[in-house]
């Protein structure tokens, strides 16, 4: 499982997120939450490409 969360761990998260945010506000959580992880990689893949030395 992503960052050491178990199932029970899981389960937890999903129901406290269902509980503060209600279920019709949880897929725009998701999916927000989604886009940022998949910007903060393609950024930081970027800043790597550019500090490696290019090899020809």
């Amino acid at each position: 499982m992503p960052f050491g969360i178990g199932a029970t761990g899981l389960v937890l998260l999903v129901l406290v997120g269902i509980l503060l945010f209600g279920p019709s506000k949880l897929p725009q959580l998701g999916r927000a939450i989604g886009s940022t992880f998949s910007e903060f990689r393609k950024g930081t893949k970027e800043c790597i490409d550019e500090a490696e030395p290019k090899k020809e």
